[in-house]
């Protein structure tokens, strides 16, 4: 059997680096590599959420993470969602919220279906 040729994505340094390792060290990286992907694909803990984040049940988004309905401001500070008001904010908007290279972020989704 042929050694594999590394995807043309990967990084020099791990398409040189990788094949000289030994099969032990090989399969702690294989761990270590699933154990990231499983930490990164997790859902986001609603207490890490803001405030305003309320988790829904139904995924309009795809992708790992954790979808909320959420109100936001828009920026304008001349706009009376400034004053920070629930009833004064723009929304709910859907927004998946995902852990990316070790830091929480998030992403619009869209409008509600039921609103």
């Amino acid at each position: 059997m042929e050694q594999p040729s590394p995807p043309t994505s990967l990084p020099k340094y791990l398409a040189e680096g990788l094949p000289k390792q030994d099969t032990e060290t090989l399969h702690r990286i294989r761990n270590y590599v699933e154990e990231l992907i499983e930490y990164r694909d997790q859902s986001v803990d609603t207490d890490e959420l803001p405030e305003t984040a309320e988790p829904v049940e139904e995924s309009d988004s795809e992708g790992s993470g954790t979808v909320v309905k959420e109100k936001v401001t828009c920026g304008d500070d001349s706009c009376k969602c400034a004053s920070g008001d629930p009833a004064d904010m723009h929304g709910p908007y859907l927004y998946r919220y995902y852990r990316e290279n070790g830091t929480m972020k998030s992403e619009y989704v869209g409008k509600p279906k039921s609103e």
